[in-house]
């Protein structure tokens, strides 16, 4: 007779449970170098977190805490044989990176053994280039450019004001301020941005998009979720809000000139508190199109199966 699931779950459950845990033993290594404004900051890690924060100072400042499960300070030195940590400065940039060693052939919990979370301090014109394979990404107020992929954890990241290109696997991610070109991309997580002034993309494939202030041209795309923008001033040029399944609510100044295009197939269009003058057979339950206050950038809102909504920040604010 063969086994049931039932049984074969609580024989792994057993086996486990038999599998000693580790203590968790801490390491720090800290490097600091004198740098100028305008360099680039690179750090790799395989499965830790990333935090950058800056500072009105003249260095980079490096710690790298190894978080090592072991039984023993010899068992720790040991696993820390097989890391490759390497901290170094190019000119006015600084890296660093941690490696482990593959796995071995064959079937292992929690590898690897050791994971380096990185926090740095840069000065607040530099620029930042980040990678880790699981953990989240932290970067606070920058005046650089930002350029970060995590495979699985969250980003958040304070007001930047260069350019920022940042994506996940897995998570969500929360942009304070953008001043510049803003590409951020979620496989799975919503993506939240308080104030963009420049042009900005937004794609993800399940979770929500919400944008408090948009000043340029927003471009935002999910498969799932629902959409939120705020608009302030003029358009700048055509905007493009886009879901499969949820809703979209876009909120415009009273006085703004642009063209409207807003088709849904599951729900209803509904405009309050603008002057549109429609175009000749586009005015029905699912659908709205004209021009508003006499027209200009293209406002163009899709959704596969919810409402679509727009009305002026005023009424918003009632």
């Amino acid at each position: 007779m063969k086994p049931s699931a039932h049984v074969l779950a609580a024989a792994a459950a057993l086996a486990l449970a038999a599998v000693p845990s580790k203590a968790a033993i801490e390491r720090v290594v800290e490097k600091t170098f004198t740098v100028q404004p305008g360099g680039t900051l690179q750090v790799g890690t395989s499965g830790g977190s990333i935090r950058i924060q800056s500072a009105a100072v003249s260095t980079v400042t490096v710690v790298a805490h190894e978080e090592v499960r072991a039984d023993s300070d010899a068992e720790a030195d040991s696993l820390l044989q097989k890391l490759t940590l390497a901290i170094d400065q190019t000119g006015n940039d600084v890296s660093a990176n941690a490696q482990y060693e593959k796995s071995p052939v064959g079937f292992h919990w929690n590898w690897p053994p050791v994971r380096v979370d990185f926090v740095v301090t840069v000065p607040m014109n530099y620029n930042a280039d980040l990678k880790t394979s699981g953990g989240n990404i932290t970067v606070s107020n920058l005046g650089g450019n930002v350029h970060a992929r995590t495979s699985g954890g969250n980003l958040t990241l304070g007001k930047i004001s260069g350019d920022v290109d940042c994506g996940t696997s897995g998570g969500n991610v929360t942009l304070e301020e953008g001043r510049s070109t803003v590409r951020l991309a979620s496989s799975g997580g919503s993506i939240s941005v308080g104030h963009a002034v420049g042009p900005t993309e937004l794609r993800t494939s399940g979770g929500n998009l919400r944008i408090d202030l948009a000043e340029g041209t927003l471009n935002a795309r999910t498969s799932g979720g629902n959409i939120r923008a705020t608009f302030k001033g003029a358009l700048k040029g055509d905007c493009d809000l886009d879901t499969s399944g949820g809703q979209v609510r876009a909120v415009v100044d009273a006085n703004a000139a642009f063209k409207l295009d807003a088709s849904t197939s599951g729900g209803s269009v509904d405009a309050r508190g603008l002057t549109i003058t429609l175009d000749a057979g586009h005015y029905r339950r699912g659908s709205l199109a004209g021009e508003v206050n006499g027209g200009g950038p293209l406002l163009h809102l899709r959704s596969s199966g919810g409402n679509i909504t727009i009305e002026t920040r005023s009424t918003a604010e009632r």
